[in-house]
Formats: C-alpha cells, sequence, structure tokens
C-alpha cells in the first residue's frame, strides 16, 4: 500500500513538473504596435445579471479600440430582472435565448451565432471585466498568426479574505495546467470568459453538436474538438493585456456546485491527455489523504513520508506560483489550501459522478 503511494505522489509530481516545462515553452505576447483590423462580435450570455452587466459594458466602454469595429451581443437566458441597454458608444443588443438543448450557454451562443456580422466570435460572462487592451492584443495576435481559435487567460479580482484566496489559487492551477498543456502541444482547457474563434470555424466544428447534452463545457468540448481536427488553428494568447478578470463568489456552497459543474464534463472530454491528468490529479489528492492518515498513524516510513509530502507542495507552489505571477495575482494562504483542497477536490469529484448541482437557480 506505502509503495503504491510512493509511486501515485511521483507520478503527480513528474506530471506537474512536465506542465511546469509546458509553460514556460508558450511564449508571452504583449506587441501592441499594428492598426487595428479585425472586427470582433462579442458574445455574453446572462441570466440574471443586472448588478454585474453594467460593469462589463462599462470596461467595454473603456477599450482601446475602434467603437465601429466591435460588437456586442447580450443573450438573456430568461432572467427573472429586467435589464436595458442605456446609450453606449458602441453597438450592443439584447436578444432572447433560443433553448434547444440541455446546455442554456451552447444555445445562448448558437442563438447569437444567427446574429453576428462579424466573422471573429468573442465569448465573455457578464460577471466579468476586461482590459483596455483585450482587443487590440487578439486582433495583432490575429494579424500575425495564422490562427482560427484563441484561448486566453482568466483571473479573480480577490478581496482579503481565504474563501476568495483559495478560489484564485485552485484557479491558477487549472489556468496553469491549460497553459502547461499548450505548451505541451497537447491544449485540452481553456475558459469560456476569454475565448475567441471565427464563425466560419465553429461552423465547420459543426458547433457543439455531439456534446449539447451536457450543460457545461461550451468552451473545453469546442476547444477538443477544434485541436482534434485542426490543432494547428488553435493558440493560446499568453498576454497580460489579455487577462479577464471574474468575480469569485462568496460561499462554500455555491463554490461547491460551480466546481461540480466544471467538473461534470470532464468524463466526457475527448482528449486522452486531459483524462490521463485529470486521473493523474485525482491520483495525487487521494494520495495526499493517504499520507496525512499515514502521519497521523505512524504507518510507513515517517521521513520518507514527510519527504513526498514537501515535494509535491513545491512542485504544486512553482506551478501555481508562476501561473500567478502571470495574472499579476498573490498566492497566499498556500499551506492551509494546500490541506483543505484534497478533500474539497475529492469530494467534487465524487459528487460530480453522481449528484445533482444548482446553476442559476436550475438544477442539472
Amino acid at each position: 500500500m506505502i509503495l503504491v503511494l510512493y509511486i501515485i505522489i511521483s507520478i503527480y509530481c513528474l506530471a506537474i513538473i512536465t506542465l511546469i516545462y509546458g509553460f514556460t515553452k508558450v511564449n508571452s505576447f504583449d506587441y501592441l504596435g499594428l492598426k487595428p483590423n479585425t472586427k470582433f462580435s462579442i458574445i455574453v450570455p446572462f441570466r440574471n445579471e443586472t448588478e454585474n452587466l453594467p460593469k462589463l459594458l462599462d470596461s467595454f466602454s473603456k477599450l482601446n479600440y475602434p467603437d465601429d469595429l466591435f460588437e456586442v451581443i447580450l443573450v438573456d437566458d430568461a432572467s427573472e430582472e429586467v435589464f436595458s441597454v442605456q446609450d453606449l458608444v458602441f453597438s450592443c443588443k439584447i436578444i432572447n435565448n433560443i433553448r434547444v438543448s440541455n446546455s442554456p450557454k451552447k444555445d445562448a451562443i448558437s442563438t447569437a451565432m444567427q446574429v453576428v456580422k462579424n466573422d471573429w466570435i468573442i465569448t465573455t460572462d457578464a460577471d466579468c471585466v476586461v482590459n483596455e487592451n483585450w482587443l487590440l492584443s487578439l486582433d495583432n495576435y490575429i494579424q500575425l498568426h495564422k490562427v482560427s481559435m484563441i484561448a486566453g487567460a482568466v483571473s479573480y479580482d480577490c478581496e482579503n479574505s481565504f474563501l476568495h484566496h483559495f478560489q484564485q489559487l485552485d484557479l491558477a492551477s487549472l489556468q496553469g495546467a491549460t497553459i502547461g498543456s499548450f505548451g505541451l502541444g497537447k491544449g485540452f482547457m481553456c475558459n469560456g470568459a476569454n475565448f475567441a474563434y471565427t464563425k466560419s470555424f465553429f461552423q465547420e466544428l459543426n458547433g457543439f453538436d455531439g456534446n449539447d447534452r451536457i450543460a457545461s463545457g461550451d468552451d473545453v468540448f469546442l476547444l477538443q474538438k477544434a485541436i482534434t481536427r485542426c490543432p494547428e488553428k488553435v493558440h493560446y494568447l499568453k498576454s497580460e493585456n489579455n487577462i479577464v478578470i471574474t468575480k469569485p463568489v462568496n460561499d462554500w456552497k455555491s463554490l461547491f456546485y460551480q466546481r461540480v459543474r466544471w467538473a461534470s464534463k470532464t468524463g466526457s472530454y475527448q482528449s486522452h491527455f486531459g483524462i490521463g491528468l485529470g486521473l493523474i490529479v485525482f491520483g495525487g489528492n487521494i494520495g495526499l489523504l493517504v499520507v496525512v492518515y499515514s502521519l497521523l498513524f505512524g504507518i510507513g516510513n515517517f521521513f520518507l513520508i514527510c519527504f513526498l509530502l514537501l515535494v509535491k507542495f513545491v512542485v504544486d507552489y512553482m506551478l501555481i506560483h508562476k501561473t500567478n505571477r502571470f495574472l499579476k495575482s498573490k498566492t497566499n494562504f498556500y499551506l492551509i489550501s494546500s490541506f483543505i483542497y484534497p478533500f474539497f477536490s475529492v469530494c467534487v469529484a465524487l459528487y460530480a459522478a453522481f449528484g445533482k448541482y444548482e446553476w442559476k437557480g436550475r438544477q442539472f
């Protein structure tokens, strides 16, 4: 049993070290010297977001990009609150979501696709704000690369609370794995709050056909389908100018259901690399729980177990710290989060396999 534990933790550490290597292989891109040329259609699905949408639209109004080169389409998914668009310097309209599947967000994007005017589509969320050079960095990258799909970074706007920083550490691990996998040529994950692709490429991939029974995954499944078919057209834009800031949730129940929603799609991944990495991470978290148990009850070699524990903490910290440095976020509460996270993660994974979750006032 102890030998198996050593092997699991060792494999986990090797996987994280490999992701760190992949992270360093993705070059930063912060060039903004080209004249804006690309026309964008920004799609924002929303439900009951009257508090957040004005902040997102305000960040759009501050974009360092010509107003006539982008439009915003807000897709209302049966909100109980009424939201209306005030006078804006850019084109913005609200349309109603047309539900045809089990996934409100995929339906919202597909609905907006019927009315967009431009070929380049960007999806983001209603509770986000964007960098003033968000579109300009995308445009410059598009002009300099032959690309049809671009994944970008997302970070949290954290207050000084343990819950918020716990979420940031978790998100940093996901963002680090995302960037690292692209650096290894094995991209399998992205975030729909900062995801761009051409309408023509979306149509070439038959949109969300094949995975519309799953409520989440408007981003990941489309990305994996694209990489399977045309990997050379899919890039990651590692740029500080392109980072989208979103809001963390404010209670543990909401966080648990959010992570369950994210985890529920893992079993349907097309990426063997993504499935394998998910199993390794799950094994690593189980392994850490066994390590704690072994230390408490004096099972196995105390010094070797402590060494494995230390190596895992150090390796995880390297990936998270490197990612947070790119995201301009702090790595706070790392030690206590590292002890809590395996319990949290294992509970999320098990619940995602058998339980239901709440999202936007609905059960899935």
